[in-house]
């Protein structure tokens, strides 16, 4: 098998999609986070020290979608045109699970956009209540589904 990213002398290279047709393409990725008790009732109270916890990690991840491109080496910038962010209260955890959609028209898909999103997403929370528990385990960061493109569509 080939790699995409390598050139003919095995040297690094972003992918060149110029040729390839512009589709609508959508990415959803989801990870959870697992926490204490206590932590978990302070952010469901909104009752941290740095802030709204949930409100501030949905802002974290959409601006971590739009800085994908400068984050990992080989995504191309993208100009997108929706992303999404639902955050899923996990009492019996406790945690949470957070999706992240990213959505384009264009020549290259947006799964590594949705699954960066989440990952910042999910260290946002994190960080925001890690003075009440820091043995918070984030976890199970996957692509949900993805459609458009060459290689089709995807769902787990």
């Amino acid at each position: 098998m080939k790699l995409t990213h390598l050139d003919e002398n095995d040297r690094p290279k972003m992918v060149d999609v110029s040729e390839k047709n512009e589709t609508t393409r959508v990415a959803v990725a989801s990870g959870q986070i697992s926490m204490s008790q206590d932590a978990y009732d302070a952010i469901i109270a909104n009752k941290t020290k740095k802030g709204p916890v949930i409100q501030t990690a949905v802002i974290a991840a959409i601006m971590a979608v739009k800085k994908t491109s400068d984050l990992i080496p080989m995504c191309h910038p993208l100009l997108l045109s929706g992303i999404n962010c639902d955050i899923e209260e996990l009492p019996d955890l406790p945690g949470f699970k957070l999706y992240v959609t990213a959505k384009l028209k264009g020549q290259t898909g947006v799964e590594m956009e949705a699954l960066t999103g989440t990952s910042i997403g999910l260290l946002t929370i994190y960080d925001m209540v890690k003075a009440i528990d820091k043995s918070m385990v984030i976890s199970s960061i996957q692509l949900e589904e993805k459609s458009g493109g060459k290689s089709g569509d995807f769902k787990r």
